[in-house]
């Protein structure tokens, strides 16, 4: 049996037809046929990297059917420990269509951009153009293969210098980087995207993931790595001479900067209770995911000091270009609406998880 769906109109049409035959988009009134009982798919972009892993872990555990697309440009092919992969950018003109063509994708949960707040400053282009354009590219073929629910994986640099501690979804958003900025037109896009097409979304705005999976399975590997806790576990394990604290002069209690750091289980359990409640009919969402208090460079430091048990040397840089000096969330709209309850929310656990 084959559902034929159009703009207003379904069509039941029993017949004996070859998938090779029907696996095709009809161009006129928005028309698309999918294939009695054939399995509907998750598609999680930029599924080999660090968060889109340990979701795509989260997924399959759950009997979910997952399309994993990553380009391999910062994510690992050992991350993915299951479902369909396909290594493909975005941007390729071609690839996006086998996906969408060889699959029956019901869903997206959109992790793929980059996401360094430094190298944003320094080359503002590239941001614009993966952040953007293959976000784009994707919604574009989201909306022509009828696909009506999306996560979007934003972060909490939206806001820019928060108006408030912790930050409410409700704050203004004046991004003080070309990330934040990035994600934050996409934000925008999507707004329009949910007006036009009824293509529905929930953003998650978040700073610092961290941790690993408690398997050991997988963690966090960046090359060159560049966040807090695997830069400072890097340097008890001998493979740098000291932990950069990058300015030591910001309006915190000790100078440097407070972020929130959010063990990336939660984070992947969170994306998947989003993901819940589109399917349960909720409308476009925003929520902020957060510890309510943060910690600052200089605690994270002496906390793994104390899991570790190595003293942990430190040296103070200067201040990185678009860092506002405290960043932290807070998440009782997402505690209160899809009940999310972080497991691993101790500094400590988190740290001990990634050594």
């Amino acid at each position: 049996m084959v559902h034929l769906v159009a703009k207003g109109t379904v069509l039941w049409l029993y017949m004996v037809w070859s998938w090779g035959n029907i696996k095709r988009v009809l161009k006129q009134g928005t028309v698309f046929i999918r294939q009695e009982g054939k399995t509907m798919s998750i598609l999680v972009t930029g599924g080999a990297g660090y968060i889109g892993s340990h979701t795509a872990i989260e997924l399959l555990e759950a009997n979910e059917d997952v399309i994993i697309v990553d380009n391999l440009q910062n994510g690992h092919k050992g991350a993915v420990k299951g479902g369909k992969f396909y290594q493909c950018d975005l941007r390729d003109e071609a690839f996006p269509d086998s996906i969408f063509g060889e699959n029956e994708i019901e869903e997206v949960i959109h992790f793929a951009a980059d996401s360094l707040v430094g190298e944003s400053v320094q080359d503002p282009l590239k941001y614009y153009n993966n952040n953007m354009v293959s976000t784009l590219r994707l919604l574009g073929k989201i909306k022509e293969y009828g696909v009506k629910r999306l996560v979007y994986s934003s972060t909490t640099a939206t806001y820019g210098e928060p108006e408030n501690i912790p930050i409410l979804e409700t704050d203004g958003t004046v991004p003080t980087n070309p990330y934040g900025e990035t994600k934050l037109a996409v934000e925008k896009a999507l707004k329009w995207v949910d007006v036009a097409y009824g293509i529905k979304y929930v953003f998650l705005r978040y700073f610092n993931a961290a941790g690993a999976h408690i398997s050991g399975e997988i963690g966090e590997d960046h090359r060159p790595e560049t966040h807090l806790i695997p830069i400072v576990l890097e340097a008890a394990l001998g493979k740098r001479n000291s932990v950069e604290i990058y300015g030591d002069d910001y309006e915190t209690p000790d100078g440097s900067c407070i972020r929130d750091y959010i063990h990336v289980t939660d984070l992947a359990v969170a994306h998947i209770l989003a993901l819940k409640s589109l399917r349960e009919g909720s409308g476009s969402k925003i929520y902020n995911l957060g510890n309510g208090k943060g910690f600052s460079v200089k605690e994270v430091v002496r906390i793994a000091r104390e899991v570790t048990g190595v003293n942990i040397k430190e040296t103070i840089a200067p201040r990185r270009a678009g860092d506002p000096a405290v960043l932290v969330a807070s998440s009782e709209k997402i505690r209160s609406e899809l009940k999310w309850e972080p497991k691993y929310d101790d500094l400590a656990v988190i740290i001990d998880t990634a050594w």
